[in-house]
C-alpha cells in the first residue's frame, strides 16, 4: 500500500494547528540509521486508510518527497469526538532485520465444526490479533485460525496449534501458549456466568 508525505518544516503546536486546518495531518518517521524526519500527509487519504485492516498489518510504501520508504504504521492520535487524525508515527524498517507487529487473526470454518453442527456450542474468540515476529518480507497480512475441528473434546485452539507462515513466530512469554478460541456448551456458558452472579453477590 503506497501513499505520498512531505517532509514537515514548520514544528510546534501552532504549526500543527495550521497543517490540520489545510486538511493536513502532522506526524513522524523514525527509525533506521537516520534522524526522525517530521513529515505532513493529507488528511483525507489518512483517515479513510485507518479504516482498512491492511494499512494497521502490512508494510506500506511512503514516497517522501519523491524517495520511497518501507513503514510500518506505529501509532495514532484521533480527535475525542471529531472525525480528525491529530497526529500519526511510522517506522521506518531494514530488510534483513526482524520486526514485531500485530496481525489480525481470520476464524474459519467453525459453521462446519462438530462443536456446532453436532452439539451446538456458542465459539468464543478470545484473541482477535497475534503479535508476531519475522522479516518484513515474511510478514502475513493475516493469520487464519481454522476452528473446524473443534468438538467438546477437543474445545480449545491454543497460538501453539496455529499454522503461522513460514519464518514468522509467535511473540509469547516463555511457557505461555494463549487460547484463541473455544467451544462452550450453551447451557455451562449460561451456568458459569449464573455462578459467578451469584458469587458476586454473596460478595457484596
Amino acid at each position: 500500500m503506497k501513499f505520498v508525505a512531505n517532509t514537515r518544516q514548520a514544528q510546534g503546536t501552532g504549526a500543527s494547528r495550521r497543517l490540520r486546518r489545510a486538511n493536513k495531518v502532522p506526524g513522524i518517521v523514525y527509525g533506521g540509521k537516520v534522524a526522525a524526519t517530521p513529515v505532513e500527509i493529507d488528511h483525507n487519504f489518512i483517515f479513510h486508510a485507518l479504516r482498512k485492516e491492511k494499512f494497521h498489518a502490512s508494510i506500506l510504501d511512503m514516497e517522501l518527497d519523491g524517495q520511497v520508504e518501507k513503514v510500518l504504521l506505529r501509532s495514532f492520535q484521533m480527535h475525542p469526538y471529531k472525525p480528525q487524525v491529530l497526529h500519526i508515527d511510522f517506522q521506518r524498517i531494514a530488510a534483513d532485520e526482524p520486526i514485531r507487529m500485530r496481525v489480525p487473526l481470520h476464524f474459519q470454518g467453525e459453521e462446519v465444526s462438530p462443536a456446532v453442527t453436532l452439539n451446538k456450542c456458542n465459539v468464543n474468540h478470545a484473541l482477535t490479533e497475534l503479535e508476531v515476529s519475522c522479516l518484513p518480507a515474511q510478514l502475513p497480512e493475516f493469520i487464519t485460525v481454522d476452528l473446524s475441528k473443534l468438538s467438546v473434546t477437543e474445545p480449545v485452539v491454543h497460538v501453539s496449534d496455529l499454522a503461522l507462515p513460514e519464518g514468522v513466530v509467535a511473540v509469547l512469554k516463555p511457557g505461555e501458549n494463549p487460547s484463541v478460541a473455544s467451544a462452550v456448551v450453551v447451557g455451562e456458558e449460561t451456568g458459569a456466568t449464573e455462578e459467578a452472579g451469584a458469587e458476586e453477590s454473596a460478595a457484596n
